[in-house]
């Protein structure tokens, strides 16, 4: 008989009072002369679903377009990674991506989604496990943007990294280049990486993909003041602010903004912040890159980049990397 585990009490990692720094966060970001967010906090439940919403739009092509090279080329990527092996993504999120690759992997020996979200991150471990009910499933909530512990039930497998959707893209390049060194610090030595990004092309291509015809990206990115709001205690009117997406070519970026549509004043805690008639919040950056710079980034990170897979437009790329 198989007992159906229970992912109630999934490994907690400890996030130095969550509640705390997110108001830090909001406060320091806020009293920058560009004011800004960290989009780490777009994904609260409401924020996740709004971004799985987006994943199914007709402008928003990286979702479809990674899954088609998953689809085509996952035997390729999962001969890549050792027997045997943990494969822990990095905030997993849905298992959609997943899932095209486990189909590949056989001989996987434990799957560890990792994500700030809890709830979202439970539910989706448990879907996960009655799916495949032989593969070892153990959920850590955790900040990947910070050092954390792997569970030590995994001690002496080999590791591997997933990091889909070009998630590496919202991270200024020298903070990608940090974070894939502190990915090769908890998956250890001899550790493989399997990542997604995004690719340069046609800003209109790139703008109608973060500014969608339905709204849908708009109130994903207003849905951080709704939890702003609900969290902190903050007095954002929502209808005194507008989405903006913009291509940024000098800096090969997509940016996102809210921007104020009119004077006014929003207090957060003991602080209030003036904002100016069409004065933006920076609440993400998306960066694009060229297979070659992304391969510089990643050597200058300690990785050795092995290979790379796109689809037949180049609108997209998956890249297999190795920790020697």
């Amino acid at each position: 008989m198989t007992v159906k585990p229970s992912f109630s009490d999934a490994t907690p990692v400890a996030l130095d009072t969550p509640e705390l720094a997110f108001l830090a966060d909001v406060q320091d970001g806020l009293a920058k002369t560009q004011k800004a967010l960290s989009p780490k906090y777009f994904y609260d439940s409401a924020g996740s679903d709004l971004f799985e919403a987006i994943t199914r739009l007709p402008e928003y092509y990286p979702t479809r377009t990674e899954i088609g090279i998953l689809d085509r080329s996952g035997p390729e990527m999962a001969a890549l990674l050792p027997a045997r092996a943990a494969l822990v993504e990095f905030g997993s999120g849905s298992t959609n991506k997943l899932r095209r690759l486990l189909r590949h992997l056989d001989k996987l020996a434990a799957y560890v989604p990792v994500d700030v979200s809890g709830e979202f991150l439970r539910s989706q471990a448990e879907v996960l496990s009655g799916d495949f009910p032989h593969l070892r499933v153990e959920p850590v909530v955790a900040d990947f943007t910070r050092d954390f512990d792997l569970p030590e039930s995994l001690a002496g497998m080999p590791r591997a990294g997933f990091f889909p959707g070009s998630t590496i893209g919202n991270f200024e390049p020298s903070e990608a280049e940090e974070l894939l060194r502190r990915f090769g610090r908890i998956l250890g030595e001899g550790a493989h990486m399997i990542v997604g990004v995004d690719l340069v092309k046609d800003a209109a291509i790139l703008e109608r993909a973060y500014d969608d015809s339905a709204g849908v990206t708009a109130a994903f990115n207003l849905n951080l003041l709704t939890r702003i709001n609900r969290e902190l205690a903050g007095r954002f009117d929502l209808g005194a602010f507008s989405h903006r997406a913009v291509f940024n070519a000098a800096a090969s970026r997509i940016e996102m903004h809210l921007v104020s549509d009119g004077a006014q004043e929003v207090a957060i805690g003991s602080e209030t912040f003036a904002f100016a008639a069409g004065e933006t919040i920076h609440t993400e950056s998306s960066y694009k890159y060229t297979v070659e710079t992304f391969r510089a980034l990643v050597e200058r990170a300690g990785w050795t980049w092995v290979q790379v897979w796109t689809d037949p437009e180049g609108l997209f790329s998956v890249h297999a990397l190795r920790q020697d």
